[in-house]
């Protein structure tokens, strides 16, 4: 069965140039260089329709530069991403375009990214219009119907997104993703600014959303707590790399990556008694400079000198991957 999204061997890469006068100053002697940051570093994956499949990590791992690079906002530097069989990385291809609109991201701070000076009825109705899915004629009928789904009241399209609370923008921000009828939403952090009661609205809108237009998900989050219940696999990322893929109730059961381990020994538990909160070791490195090997070595209570000389390979055994050596002949 093809996977409705795949990803092969993805990374993007972000590079900085000295100016002139940096250049000048370099060749004068200061000790200056061109940077570079690997954001995401050969990340492979599949998604199949229907799936809701979460991805997590801590914040600076990559997350959101996947997410774009899937929706289109942001260039590949290598690898490939698929969708029902068909490359979309080439911009000039008629093919792709068609294929990149069936793909929707809904971000995480609806006030910055819906237009201040455009009404709802703009916001949501522009890009329906733009590709033909409604005429001008018709498209406040069109805007009317997208509020009701996600449950707002149609007389919100006069208002402006600061006329609105949190949850309403965010409520607009997936209204203005349903109009070009996707089949694939990107859902970055989408409820993390929200309060804790309108997150478990919104939420439950997505469930409903996925059962009634049959769409498929990839919901990026923190919060493991929220990924539970939601997905039906996990993909955790540390520095640009994907270091575990499972099913939600395996990898939540039996993390087989020390830092999967680490992220879950933090999530609260009903029934478990008094438990002291303890972070994960260590600094997360500099994406300037990242370790040799496993990015992870630094960090790993489990870690050997084979840790830090190779990178490990993803293997795969029942449905679940992971990227560790203890898997893979061990550390030493």
């Amino acid at each position: 069965m093809t996977p409705i999204l795949e990803l092969e061997a993805v990374s993007r890469r972000f590079e900085k140039k000295l100016d002139s006068v940096e250049r000048l100053a370099r060749t004068l002697g200061a000790d200056l260089r061109e940077t570079c940051v690997n954001a995401v570093d050969a990340a492979s994956f599949h998604i199949q329709r229907g799936e809701v499949v979460g991805l997590v990590g801590e914040s600076g791992c990559g997350k959101s530069t996947l997410g774009r690079m899937v929706a289109g906002l942001l260039s590949l530097s290598d690898g490939a991403i698929r969708y029902e069989g068909t490359d979309i990385t080439d911009a000039r291809s008629v093919a792709a375009r068609q294929k990149r609109l069936r793909i929707q991201m809904i971000f995480q701070d609806p006030m910055s990214s819906l237009n201040p000076r455009m009404k709802v009825a703009e916001i949501v109705g522009e890009a329906a219009v733009y590709h033909g899915l409604t005429t001008r004629r018709e498209v406040a009928g069109y805007v009317d119907d997208l509020l009701r789904k996600v449950g707002l009241d149609p007389a919100f399209a006069q208002r402006y997104p600061h006329q609105m609370s949190g949850g309403q923008r965010q409520r607009i921000g997936i209204a203005r993703a349903l109009a070009v009828k996707p089949e694939f939403l990107i859902c970055d952090e989408s409820i993390a600014a929200l309060d804790v009661s309108i997150q478990a609205q919104v939420i439950n809108l997505f469930q409903d959303l996925k059962r009634e237009l049959d769409l498929t998900y990839l919901f990026i989050s923190h919060d493991l707590g929220v990924v539970e219940h939601i997905a039906d696999r996990v993909v955790v990322m540390y520095l640009g790399r994907i270091v575990e893929i499972a099913p939600t109730a395996a990898l939540f059961d039996a993390p087989r990556h020390p830092y999967t381990q680490a992220l879950l020994d933090q999530v609260p538990r009903l029934g478990a008694g008094r438990q002291e909160f303890r972070t994960v070791k260590g600094e997360i490195p500099s994406p300037l400079n990242p370790p040799t090997g496993c990015h992870f070595h630094p960090r790993c209570p489990m870690a050997g000198p084979r840790c830090g000389r190779e990178v490990p390979r993803t293997l795969t055994t029942g449905g679940h991957s992971t990227a560790c050596h203890l898997h893979d002949g061990g550390v030493a």
